[in-house]
């Protein structure tokens, strides 16, 4: 029976802990405030067990990183599905040589873009709605020997 409180303790724990680094990063002072205190509570528990429950420290091992593995896995997975749509603008320069080449493969996969030639470089503006596009648009960029950029932006209504 305390194994099994200890999973579960020790599965809540990395869930919370996950969601409170998230919620640190990317959420306001109030969420990232109360996903602390339940994070931090819970371990204050999870600490005793670790101390009293009738199990090997081995096992105790395996638990643990198998509930870190499964726990941020799914976190990072539902995190992933929430995620509001994003339009990615990625910037390449290239050389010269290579304008026909790059407009050629982004044209073709129906990428919105425009570009500006400055000196010896030319500078395209690529915009992605898609996380594969994005990875098409930097995959061509390799093609043609382009330096990247990329930046995100939320798309809220």
């Amino acid at each position: 029976m305390m194994v099994i409180l200890f999973i579960v303790c020790t599965f809540a724990n990395v869930v919370l802990s996950t969601i409170k680094s998230v919620m640190t990063i990317k959420g306001g002072k109030v969420n990232a405030a109360i996903w602390n205190a339940l994070a931090f509570g819970l371990y204050s528990y999870i600490v005793i067990l670790t101390a009293t429950a009738p199990v090997s420290t081995l096992m105790k091992v395996v638990i643990t990183a198998a509930c870190n593995l499964v726990g941020v896995f799914g976190v990072k997975l539902v995190e992933e599905k929430m995620r509001k749509d994003r339009l990615w603008k990625i910037e390449m320069t290239v050389q010269n040589e290579q304008v026909e080449k790059l407009h050629e493969l982004l044209t073709t996969a129906s990428i919105p873009n425009h570009y500006i030639t400055a000196g010896k470089h030319t500078v395209f503006s690529c915009f992605c709605e898609t996380k594969e596009q994005t990875e098409l648009v930097l995959n061509m960029g390799k093609i043609c020997n382009a330096k990247t950029f990329a930046s995100e932006t939320t798309l809220t209504p």
